[in-house]
């Protein structure tokens, strides 16, 4: 009892603080970009057609680096200086794969056996789910409107300059803003970081303990001795462990190393699914999106990791041995 307690608040505490640096940094960039950013830049740039504003937004990952832990603030941010729903669902799916720290992470860890070809699966899987899922978003949307997916401090501005995608031609239909000092800016900056941060720091908390919990009761050795015994399980149980760990997606490849007895569609579901969807996550969703949106992701997102790794396992699934070359021979004995 005393060492379940014990894990208990290391797993808590481990999760808590991998993931509070990231809701600071996130927090920083998205008062930046609500002070600094122009409320119709947005509207401007992103194409009107769904598929390449989806697609687009599923590549900003490359633009602004940030794991999952920080990303759900700053997406925030984005939805309130304009940017479609769809596009933020994408760019939250994605951006914490497609980030280029943890594609150097995945290689680093993958690399004695796997290599470029896992890299280039994971971003490949991660960017085509997260604009899939943007596409369903984007019709669901326009069949509820906003205000049945969105949390309320999550709308964007009433003014149809920054929420529509038409675009707005001459300077005279920009609104003229008095001109603000750096101090006060940065007074601004400062105030929307720290609401943010406290108000997602909560959600992050709660998840923390749910997560802590699962970890007592689900352990990696229980999904490895599930995965030996019946090998076809392998996928949903890494899926349901990346949900669980609550890992952040520049250490989680280490942890996908660990198990060797995987075969590698088992590592990619783990490798999508867990920057995509855990359980602080789905606590952090619970303040931005209303229950029909995170329903809508959560579906998306489960399914079509399950079908696109079991897809991988059909068509390529290496050995360890066969990615990195033949195993190794063993000394004669004399």
């Amino acid at each position: 009892m005393f060492r379940d307690v014990q894990d208990f608040v290391l797993n808590f505490s481990s999760i808590l603080w991998e993931a509070l640096p990231f809701i600071v940094l996130g927090a920083i960039i998205a008062g930046i970009l609500e002070e600094l950013l122009p409320q119709t830049l947005i509207t401007r740039l992103m194409p009107k057609a769904a598929l390449p504003a989806v697609m687009i937004g599923g590549a900003l990952g490359l633009i602004f680096p940030m794991c999952e832990c920080g990303i759900v603030v700053v997406m925030r941010r984005l939805l309130r200086k304009g940017l479609p729903l769809s596009c933020c669902v994408s760019y939250m799916l994605a951006g914490p794969i497609v980030n280029v720290i943890v594609l150097f992470s995945t290689y680093v860890a993958l690399d004695p056996h796997y290599g470029w070809p896992a890299v280039a699966l994971r971003a490949g899987m991660g960017y085509s789910i997260a604009c899939v899922t943007g596409l369903v978003v984007h019709t669901l949307h326009r069949r509820t409107g906003t205000a049945a997916l969105l949390k309320e401090a999550s709308l964007p501005p009433p003014s149809p300059k920054s929420i529509s995608l038409t675009v707005i031609d001459g300077p005279a239909d920009e609104e003229v803003a008095p001109k603000k000092s750096w101090l006060k800016r940065l007074d601004n900056i400062s105030a929307t970081t720290l609401h943010d941060f406290m108000d997602i720091t909560v959600f992050l908390t709660l998840g923390a303990l749910l997560a802590a919990f699962a970890k007592v009761v689900v352990t990696p050795e229980d999904i490895q001795t599930l995965t030996r015994e019946a090998p076809f399980l392998a996928i949903p149980a890494m899926m349901v462990l990346a949900v669980v760990l609550c890992l952040c997606s520049e250490a989680d490849a280490f942890v996908a190393a660990s198990f060797t007895e995987m075969s590698l569609s088992s590592k990619m579901a783990f490798l999508v699914l867990g920057p995509m969807l855990d359980l602080k996550l789905l606590l952090m969703y619970t303040r931005v999106f209303r229950w029909k949106l995170i329903a809508t992701i959560v579906t998306c997102t489960v399914s079509l990791t399950l079908i696109t790794s079991i897809v991988l396992h059909q068509v390529y699934d290496p050995l360890p041995f066969t990615a990195g070359g033949p195993p190794p021979v063993s000394s004669p004995t004399p």
